[in-house]
C-alpha cells in the first residue's frame, strides 16, 4: 500500500496540485485504498466465491439472473465502466446458489478488464462450476473512457455476449434467453 500511496502522490503532484492543500493531505492514502478495493477480485478464487453452494437438482429448465449491476475498471485507461450483466444457464444435474452468480460477476469485474474478456470469464466460470448444458452471458455497460475523454459520447452503451453449449448451437434456446432478459 505504501508504494501505491507514493505513486498516487507523484501523480497528483505531476498534474500541478499541492499535496499539502487541506483537501489533498490524505488523498494518496485514500486513493490507494480505493484502488485496492476496486480490484479486490484478484484476491478471490472461484472455489472461494462459490463456497460449496453447488446443489444437485433435477431441473433442466433455464435459470436466469438478470440486471446484476457491475462496476469495473478499463485496463486501458483505468477508468470505470458501469453496467449490468445477465446470466443464464441450462442445468445438467447441478445448480448454483442464487447469490453465487452475482458473486462470480463481481469477482471478475473487480479486476482490470476489458468487457469482452469479462463476459467470457463469467460464462466459463459458470460452465466450469455447474457442468451446465449451456451458458449465456450478456453485459451492457457505459465506459467512462468513452464518455469523459476521447470521443466523449455520453449515451453509447457497449453490449457483449458469450454463448456456450446449447445457447450457441440452438438459435431457439438463444432467442428464448435474449427475449427473457429484454423484458
Amino acid at each position: 500500500m505504501k508504494a501505491m500511496e507514493a505513486n498516487y502522490a507523484q501523480i497528483i503532484t505531476a498534474v500541478g496540485e499541492d499535496l499539502t492543500r487541506e483537501g489533498l493531505v490524505d488523498t494518496p492514502k485514500r486513493a490507494a485504498k480505493a484502488f485496492k478495493f476496486l480490484n479486490n477480485g484478484y484476491e478471490k478464487t472461484l472455489d472461494e466465491v462459490l463456497n460449496g453452494a453447488i446443489f444437485t437438482a433435477d431441473s433442466e429448465d433455464m435459470v436466469i439472473v438478470k440486471d446484476i449491476e457491475l462496476y469495473s475498471l478499463c485496463e486501458h485507461h483505468l477508468l470505470p465502466f458501469i453496467g449490468k450483466c445477465h446470466v443464464g444457464y441450462l442445468p445438467d444435474g447441478k445448480v448454483l446458489g442464487l447469490s453465487k452468480i452475482a458473486r462470480v460477476v463481481d469477482m471478475y469485474a473487480r479486476r482490470l478488464q476489458i468487457q469482452e474478456k469479462l463476459t467470457k470469464q463469467i460464462a466459463d466460470a459458470i460452465e466450469q462450476a455447474t457442468g451446465a448444458r449451456g451458458v449465456a452471458v450478456v453485459i451492457e455497460a457505459k465506459h467512462l473512457c468513452m464518455m469523459m475523454r476521447g470521443v466523449e459520447k455520453q449515451n453509447s452503451v457497449m453490449t457483449t455476449s458469450s454463448m456456450k453449449g446449447i445457447f450457441r448451437k440452438e438459435i431457439s434456446t438463444r432467442s428464448e434467453f435474449l427475449n427473457l432478459i429484454s423484458r
